[in-house]
């Protein structure tokens, strides 16, 4: 099966998009990913904890991050109480 399957399967779907970077939210380290370059990050304080984004990516996702924390904690909120996280408006 694809990865592709797999997350249209599970329900996982972005929660945001910008300058080429997909944004999802997993309740695990192991759920599965396909990117060239993925970052695991904190919420509450923004925290790069694993990964290899290049810096341009890792600054552009920091930023939507800093700008978007209460979203970003609201839907970790749904996702740990079993619903989908709803999408998040992309940096511009």
């Amino acid at each position: 099966m694809s990865i592709a399957a797999l997350i249209a399967i599970l329900g996982l779907q972005s929660l945001a998009r910008f300058f080429g970077i997909i944004i999802r939210m997993f309740a695990e380290l192991a759920a599965p990913h396909h990117q060239d370059a993925v970052g695991i990050y904190a919420i509450d304080p923004i925290e790069l904890l694993a990964g290899d984004l290049r810096q341009r990516q890792r600054r552009f996702a920091e930023a939507w991050a800093e700008i978007r924390q209460a979203e970003l904690l609201a839907a970790w909120g749904q996702l740990q109480a079993g619903r989908l996280p709803g999408k998040i408006e992309p940096l511009r």
